[in-house]
């Protein structure tokens, strides 16, 4: 199964991360399939960017967002409406 899920970056303390494709069966800071997006959890406002095209296509096909990435798919839809 495919997942979409958060990649982190960033040091110790500082929180960054990457949005990704990436098969449910690998690790989480593992090889990804595509990146679609960042998340900041440490920045002010709009803390996120995301490619919603290309997450739609991958949910088409079959793709799970975990929670945190399915609340910024909504925020996202909702600030585009």
């Amino acid at each position: 199964m495919v997942a979409i899920r958060l990649n982190r970056q960033g040091s110790k303390d500082r929180p960054f991360y990457k949005i990704v494709v990436v098969d449910s069966r690998s690790r989480r800071d593992g090889d990804f399939i595509e990146q679609v997006g960042t998340y900041n959890p440490m920045a002010e406002g709009e803390n996120y960017t995301l490619n919603l095209e290309s997450v739609e296509k991958w949910i088409a096909n079959g793709a799970q967002p975990s929670e945190t990435v399915a609340s910024i798919i909504k925020k996202v839809r909702a600030a585009k409406a």
